[in-house]
């Protein structure tokens, strides 16, 4: 357990609990108004579960399973809570006639039981999926930064609004997001695990936006997995780069490690869909419901992403364990250890 587990010396949190939960409350209105603001999105109501077997759902890296149960009164149909609402978004922008430069976000809730139960990871999961529809010409590393800045500028508000509600709360995020490609990641970095290149990043820089998330690198190896029929990884960008999509990451100075806010990216056009299934071997992808109405062009071309909500408040309210954010389940060992370091998971 002690491998899982960081403990700040001498951690006293900054909040109690019942002003923690009010400015739980107070990060999440205000995010979610500011970013549907600088987006054009409009927030829309999402399933919790999915029937399995239409590709709806999201396959994050290809290995998590998940939870599933059948409907007895659909013939015991089987359903899938959502892992993410990745290629669900992209469906309902379709449906709901969403124009270009017009969205959505949800509040997206999943159980990822295949996490490994850390300060950071639990096997709840509560994010804000968003989804834009964008034009041909949009689909570039340019128009993919432009609205990562202006995610950022969202994240860097909501971080001096609550400071200003709390005095003990002090602002650490830098001004400038630093944008870095893991091709030019692994070329400085050639003897360091992709864990350990984020924390050099996110240690130097405070905030970078880590670009080509799944491509393989010269190793021949991705940086991180990414399912190949949502965000567009192996598109050749310029002369050197692959990669259309990426993750915001910060500098956790409390736990001194890389902590993830977001995954975004501009997603699959038919072309790259195909290309990406056969490049992991999933070509019987195509006979989905999801992935037949891409190739048929019944979806429109989109950006994307998640923010995740519990990841926001412990980094904004500097918690140590994403427990002290979120009601979850945890091993015993690891409750009563973080009791002992002052830490209360709720």
């Amino acid at each position: 357990m002690k491998n899982a587990l960081t403990l700040p010396d001498g951690y006293v949190p900054l909040l109690n609990l019942k002003e923690t939960e009010k400015a739980i409350r107070l990060i999440k209105e205000f995010f979610q108004t500011n970013l549907a603001f600088e987006l054009n999105l409009m927030r829309v109501t999402a399933p919790l579960f999915v029937q399995a077997g239409t590709g709806i759902n999201d396959d994050l890296s290809g290995i998590e399973r998940p939870v599933s149960f059948p409907i007895k009164d659909l013939d015991n149909m089987n359903a899938e809570i959502v892992q993410s609402l990745a290629k669900w978004k992209r469906m309902m922008l379709a449906d709901y006639g969403f124009s270009q430069g017009e969205g959505l976000y949800t509040d997206m809730n999943a159980i990822r039981p295949d996490e490994t139960l850390d300060n950071l990871h639990s096997i709840y999961v509560d994010q804000w999926d968003w989804e834009r529809v964008i034009s041909e010409e949009e689909r570039n590393l340019d128009f993919l930064k432009y609205i990562v800045k202006k995610i950022y500028d969202v994240i860097r508000r909501s971080e001096k609004y609550i400071a200003y509600q709390y005095s003990r709360i002090h602002p650490v995020l830098p001004e400038q997001l630093t944008f870095i490609h893991t091709e030019d990641m692994e070329e400085r970095y050639p003897d360091m695990t992709p864990r350990e290149r984020e924390h050099a990043v996110c240690r130097e820089h405070g905030a970078v936006f880590l670009i080509g998330i799944g491509s393989p690198l010269k190793n021949g190896q991705p940086h991180d997995g990414r399912a190949p029929d949502y965000d567009d990884w192996s598109t050749p960008v310029g002369e050197k780069y692959k990669g259309l999509n990426g993750d915001i990451l910060v500098y956790n100075h409390l736990l001194d490690c890389a902590y993830e806010l977001s995954s975004m990216g501009i997603r699959v056009d038919p072309d790259v869909l195909l290309q990406q299934l056969e490049m992991t071997g999933e070509t019987q992808r195509k006979n989905l419901l999801f992935h037949k109405r891409l190739l048929n062009g019944e979806l429109p071309l989109t950006i994307g992403g998640g923010i995740g909500q519990s990841r926001l408040c412990m980094f904004y309210l500097q918690k140590a364990h994403i427990g002290e954010i979120q009601s979850s389940i945890w091993p015993d060992e690891m409750i009563q250890e973080c009791r002992q370091n002052n830490i209360f998971l709720l």
